[in-house]
């Protein structure tokens, strides 16, 4: 068990936000340099926060939980959130949403024709995962991944996403910094190149290498994936650099981080949220503090008839600190907030660990997404690109789980049947499958993949729709499952 303190926990959240806006406020200006700098703090005659997507973004992830509630959240939830309330188009955030507007799922938009899926788009918007699951970093790692697999899919930056969340989470109940990073990374995949710079990092610094030369060996490591400009490996890099060679001082962390280059709002902005939640707002220094303020400033967020603003980080606090212990409850967290001292016991010290978080991350596909439904859960996974030409083929697979803890232990008998376009035919049309359950004999309460090939015609619409109905006899329950192809010549 871990127990937290609650206004330990809030002060903590508190300063993560300032932090957040200090790094990234500190930060802005050197956006985009390749070269090492030598900042040494705020330019005179400025004051207040800067406007950050790195923030703007997880305002509209807390609303999604207010609104869906912690149980619906998923990639598939977020993308309608994308949507609705993200206005950029930039990069990753343009390909996804086009994709999206183009049908596909999410998951799925963010690996389709996306030169950006290794880049700084998620890992930078991971604190609101963090807080809402404090000092359990493989729910925030979970809740992480799939926010980053709307606009990055499987590429490292979903990779990165899941590693800071951990990272963050972690730090609620850890203060050793190299300890820190060792957790995190047990929670993605070793071979990952945001697992292997992570270790590049620790060998730097207790090497005695200095800062220069330990973010040059950094760069030249990820040289192969994009000469630094935004790619998530090297800029994570940045940010644990910050976290070892700061040595523990907020602005030492801010600064060591940002100078490194590259997308240095982010770096600042995400090693200043670190460190509030390492030392609290008493770490935080008072210049810099009254430099910023508590507003938070947006400029990415379509706020409409629906959206519930929020306009400073003691606000933004309240709000999170609400919804946590439904969060720690949802997943069934060693966490606990109260009253009392903040402890931790053997069983909730081994909790932080992360092979749970690793085994999940291996089983995950490209091109696939997952509907839930009451009694089960369907999952697609296409083979290869979303596409489909005049006379041409393409598969996909379907797989169903049961879900055997929300609606009782008992198998199924499903009936599945495609609702095809006249533009194409299927090698299945209708057909039953067996939905096994949990027992003593067998853990397996899921199907084996269903393959499913398509034949096209030789004139096609720009979209190719088919959807899988899914119906169990005695149940009212159906569900349907778009499967969305793209006519791509």
């Amino acid at each position: 068990m871990i127990r937290l303190n609650f206004s330990e926990y809030c002060d903590k959240v508190h300063a993560c936000w300032l932090g957040k806006n200090i790094g990234g406020t500190l930060g802005a200006p050197y956006e985009g340099t390749h070269e090492y700098l030598s900042v040494t703090g705020f330019p005179k005659g400025t004051r207040g926060a800067a406007a950050n997507d790195d923030l703007d973004l997880q305002l509209v992830w807390l609303q999604a939980v207010e609104f869906s509630g912690v149980k619906n959240i998923s990639a598939y939830t977020l993308g309608e959130y994308w949507l609705a309330f993200v206005t950029p188009h930039w990069a990753e955030y343009g390909i996804a949403k086009n994709n999206m507007r183009c049908a596909l799922p999410p998951s799925v938009a963010g690996d389709h024709a996306n030169v950006w899926k290794h880049s700084n788009g998620a890992w930078i918007r991971t604190e609101i995962w963090a807080t809402l699951a404090p000092a359990v970093p493989s729910v925030a790692a979970k809740y992480a991944a799939e926010d980053a697999k709307v606009d990055h899919g499987t590429g490292e930056g979903t990779v990165a996403s899941a590693f800071v969340a951990a990272l963050e989470s972690a730090a609620f109940a850890v203060r050793d910094r190299k300890e820190l990073i060792r957790l995190a990374a047990e929670h993605i995949p070793p071979n990952s190149r945001t697992a292997i710079t992570a270790r590049l990092a620790l060998h730097c610094y207790e090497s005695g290498m200095p800062l220069r030369e330990a973010r040059d060996a950094i760069v030249a490591e990820n040289a192969d994936i994009g000469d630094g400009w935004f790619q998530a490996p090297s800029n994570v890099g940045f940010v644990l650099l910050g976290l070892l060679y700061g040595e523990g001082d907020f602005k030492r962390s801010v600064l060591a981080a940002l100078n490194c280059g590259d997308d240095t709002d982010c770096t600042a902005a995400t090693i200043g949220a670190v460190m509030g939640i390492l030392l609290g707002k008493k770490g935080l220094p008072k210049d810099w503090r009254r430099h910023i303020g508590d507003a938070i400033v947006t400029a990415c967020i379509n706020t409409g008839v629906s959206w519930v603003p929020i306009t400073s980080c003691k606000q933004l606090t309240e709000r999170v600190a609400r919804l946590a212990p439904a969060m720690l409850a949802e997943n069934n967290a060693h966490t606990v907030l109260g009253g009392g001292k903040t402890k931790i016991d053997a069983e909730g010290a081994q909790s932080l660990r992360g092979a749970a978080s690793c085994e999940k991350f291996a089983a995950c596909k490209p091109y696939s997404f997952s509907m839930p439904f009451a009694f089960f859960t369907a999952e697609v996974v296409y083979r290869g690109e979303p596409v489909l030409g005049a006379g041409q083929e393409a598969r996909f697979a379907l797989k169903l789980y049961n879900n055997v803890k929300a609606y009782g232990n008992r198998p199924y008998t499903l009936q599945i049947r495609l609702l095809l376009p006249d533009c194409v035919r299927a090698d299945k049309r209708e057909f039953c499958v067996f939905l096994p359950h949990w027992s003593q004999l067998t853990q397996k309460y899921e199907t084996e993949e269903i393959e499913i090939t398509l034949y096209a015609k030789e004139e096609l619409p720009p979209q190719i729709r088919v959807v899988a109905e899914i119906t169990a006899e005695g149940h009212y329950t159906a569900g349907y499952v778009p499967v969305v192809f793209l006519n791509r010549g």
